[in-house]
C-alpha cells in the first residue's frame, strides 16, 4: 500500500493555524474556476505527501485558478497547487500552496478552513479560443497554463475533487477535509496547455509535470462548508479520522 512519506512537522511549517472549527458555511456567488489537471514524473511523488494520506498511480497535480467577484472580504483572486491523494477510500487534493491577491481574504480562509496563502498577483483571462491563467510573484511568473479550444458541457458532469488543507488546530496537526459544493451554472471543457510552473514557488519541490490530462472551466455559485472530520497527518484515515463539528 502505498503511502505518503514527508515529514508532517516539516510540512507544517508556514501552515495556517485554526483557534477553532466553528467556521459556518459561507456562499460565494459567481466563482469562475480553471481547472488544470496532469500527470507529474514519480518520483520523489510520494515524498509531496503526509503519511496520512496516499498517493495515485500515477501521481497527479492539479491547479486551480479561481475569480470571486464578491465575498465578505471584497473580491479576490485565488490560485492552487494541489497533489491528487486518497484519504482512506476518498479522493482528494492535498494543498501544497496557494496565491491570493486580497489579504483581507487570504487572513479569513486560513484561519476558518486553513487555506495557505501568499500574496501575489493573478490573471484569468477568457476568449473565445482560450480561458488562459497567469499568476506571479512580483515580477516573477510562477504558473502559466490555459485551457483550448472551450467546448460546452453538461454542467452536471464537472466534477472538482475535494481538498484536504494541512493546518494547527486546538487538537494539534490535523489535515482538514474541506468540500466546497459547487452549483454549476455554465460548464466548459478543453485541451490543457502547461507554459509555465515553478514548482519550488508552490512549495512542491521536485514537481515535473510529464503529460496534461485534462483542463475543466465551470461558472458556479461555491459553498464553503462547515468543518465536519480533521485527521491527524501521521496516520492513515481508517485510525486518524475525527469528527470536530460536535
Amino acid at each position: 500500500m502505498l503511502v505518503g512519506t514527508a515529514d508532517p512537522k516539516v510540512l507544517a511549517e508556514g501552515a495556517p493555524s485554526l483557534a477553532d472549527f466553528g467556521a459556518e458555511p459561507l456562499t460565494l456567488s459567481g466563482v469562475e474556476t480553471l481547472q488544470i489537471l496532469s500527470e507529474i514524473e514519480r518520483e520523489g511523488a510520494d515524498g509531496l505527501l503526509p503519511p496520512g494520506l496516499h498517493p495515485t498511480l500515477p501521481p497527479i497535480a492539479t491547479w486551480l485558478v479561481q475569480r470571486v467577484p464578491e465575498s465578505p472580504w471584497g473580491a479576490f483572486q485565488l490560485a492552487q497547487c494541489r497533489i491528487e491523494c486518497r484519504s482512506g477510500l476518498r479522493p482528494r487534493g492535498f494543498l501544497r500552496s496557494g496565491v491570493i491577491d486580497n489579504p483581507k481574504a487570504a487572513a479569513e480562509l486560513g484561519v476558518r478552513w486553513g487555506y495557505r496563502l501568499r500574496p501575489g498577483e493573478i490573471r484569468l483571462d477568457r476568449s473565445y479560443d482560450r480561458i488562459a491563467a497567469r499568476v506571479s510573484l512580483g515580477d516573477e511568473s510562477i504558473l502559466d497554463v490555459a485551457l483550448q479550444d472551450p467546448m460546452p458541457l453538461r454542467p452536471e458532469d464537472a466534477y472538482t475533487v475535494a481538498s484536504v488543507h494541512l493546518a494547527h488546530t486546538p487538537r494539534g496537526l490535523r489535515l482538514l477535509q474541506v468540500d466546497p459544493h459547487f452549483e454549476v451554472a455554465r460548464a466548459e471543457r478543453g485541451r490543457p496547455l502547461i507554459r509555465h510552473f515553478d514548482a519550488s514557488a508552490w512549495s512542491s519541490p521536485g514537481v515535473h509535470p510529464s503529460h496534461p490530462v485534462s483542463a475543466l472551466f465551470t461558472l458556479a455559485s461555491m459553498t464553503l462548508p462547515a468543518l465536519r472530520y480533521a485527521c491527524r497527518p501521521e496516520v492513515l484515515a481508517f485510525e486518524g479520522t475525527e469528527r470536530v463539528d460536535t
